[in-house]
């Protein structure tokens, strides 16, 4: 790693975050003049330095190391379509794009946006097929209806679910493809 990028991750961040080197000096505990020696490239932070400019930042040490903001919307595409796991068990839907949106932090342009969406859209496709469950089996027992029709129902309903679900997924890929905004409904914003 050289001073130079290093350097220039901090003080971009520093920049990004609206504070001045002696802001940064103050909430870090380290020196002004070290602060600048880091941001000129002429020293390389290391250990509980680089740990104190990252907690002064609300960084993490790695982020600082590694931190590039790519585009790629091949792996846009990948969080996207890992939620077609809902097919397998439903709660997979959530479960499988948050573990990979988590492990690429905000390396990736438009991952947040993305992420929250995905996973926001199938908490709410999880508890309104569950709820609708619920619904379709105390409406029909209280009426007196048959199994067949129950069952009838309720398989039209999850037809339903899934179709939109997919369909929701496969459309969104396709505006990803074309580098445009997600675009999930229904959708309540858990994760903002």
């Amino acid at each position: 790693m050289k001073n130079k990028e290093l350097a220039t991750r901090i003080k971009a961040l520093r920049r990004r975050k609206g504070f001045s080197q002696e802001e940064l000096s103050e909430k870090s505990g380290l020196s002004l003049r070290t602060v600048q020696r880091i941001e000129n490239g002429e020293t390389e932070p290391l250990g509980d330095s680089l740990k104190k400019i990252a907690d002064a930042l609300n960084a993490n040490p790695d982020e600082l190391i590694d931190w590039t903001i790519k585009e790629d919307s091949s792996f846009l595409k990948v969080l996207n379509l890992s939620t077609l796991t809902f097919l397998f068990f439903p709660l997979l839907g959530i479960l499988v794009p948050y573990m990979i949106w988590g492990s690429k932090g905000n390396k990736i342009k438009g991952i947040d946006e993305v992420g929250r969406d995905v996973i926001n859209f199938q908490i709410t496709w999880n508890l309104i097929l569950f709820f609708g469950l619920i619904v379709t089996i105390v409406g029909f027992t209280s009426q007196n209806t048959t199994w067949r029709t129950l069952i009838t129902s309720n398989l039209i309903f999850y037809a339903l679910m899934y179709a939109l679900n997919i369909f929701m997924i496969l459309y969104n890929t396709l505006l990803i493809h074309n580098e445009k905004s997600v675009r999930y409904f229904p959708k309540v914003k858990f994760l903002r």
